[in-house]
């Protein structure tokens, strides 16, 4: 009975862990929406996500919930709220950010240490971005999308696309993934546990680095991923829309608005928890 109602407790604290990032995750994407991307030549800088509030979740609480939240976050607040669902193709943004976020989550055994959470975070990052762009240039490589060369690099899909993932790395990857995680992971570590009834994470509430059995089901997951675009952009996305408002004003006020509540909402749920269970203990 006592085994039964742990496991019932730890199922209670993943979804809680899932809504949080979702929201968090999903608000955060919609404001990138507002930010203007500026152009320096072939250099684009834009903010192309806020990765650092499912890597911090991660690496503080359960990995896999807080992956699935951002992937599902991103999902239903920048692509179904705003009017539009690209079918198969959403998939493959989806297995990638779980995956980099996942891995990044496992590698961090003690949040304290900064190099170590440093690794995780650029690696996560980058392991996200990469595999977007090993997608890119097999579209092309399978002819089931042109290829657009850019002025100032060589007409090869493989330099595109790598100046591409270098610009995203250095600058998305840097200044909103890499430098919020490394600040905000070690400052919470201890302090946002006990919100959610949870011990913060050492030896005996790791899960573990990443094994065997973690990269194949990555490598799975990235096939899937792969397949699922490679068919949707030739011509094959199965279930697909776009609404008449897609991408308003309108409707990206709608999403703000539902995700911050949402967000809201699982806080002060957060907060009556903690302050039930702290009135119990007294």
């Amino acid at each position: 009975m006592e085994l039964s109602k742990k496991q019932t407790a730890t199922q209670s604290q993943k979804l809680m862990v899932f809504v949080l990032t979702m929201a968090l995750y999903g608000l955060a994407t919609l404001f990138t929406e507002l930010i203007p991307s500026f152009q320096a030549g072939i250099v684009e800088f834009s903010v192309e996500y806020f990765l650092f509030i499912p890597l911090t979740l991660a690496m503080l609480f359960d990995p896999l919930s807080a992956a699935l939240g951002a992937a599902t976050g991103e999902l239903v607040f920048s692509e179904i709220m705003l009017g539009q669902f690209g079918g198969l193709g959403e998939l493959e943004k989806f297995l990638t950010v779980t995956i980099g976020v996942y891995v990044a989550g496992r590698m961090v055994k003690n949040p304290k240490n900064y190099k170590m959470v440093g690794i995780a975070a650029i690696t996560g990052t980058g392991l996200q971005l990469l595999m977007g762009t090993v997608v890119d240039i097999l579209k092309v490589q399978f002819a089931v999308e042109d290829f657009e060369a850019v002025a100032g690099l060589p007409e090869s899909v493989f330099a595109t696309e790598g100046f591409a993932f270098l610009n995203d790395l250095l600058f998305s990857g840097i200044l909103f993934c890499l430098l919020p995680t490394l600040f905000l992971v070690p400052k919470l570590y201890g302090k946002i546990e006990p919100l959610l009834g949870m011990r913060p994470r050492d030896e005996k509430t790791w899960l573990g680095g990443i094994n065997a059995k973690v990269v194949i089901g990555c490598i799975v997951a990235f096939a899937a991923a792969a397949g699922a675009e490679l068919l949707a952009t030739s011509g094959t996305p199965l279930i697909e829309w776009e609404a008449e408002w897609a991408e308003s004003g309108t409707a990206l006020a709608i999403g703000l608005v539902v995700a911050a509540v949402i967000a809201v909402a699982a806080i002060v749920a957060l907060k009556v928890k903690a302050g039930k269970k702290q009135a119990e203990e007294q």
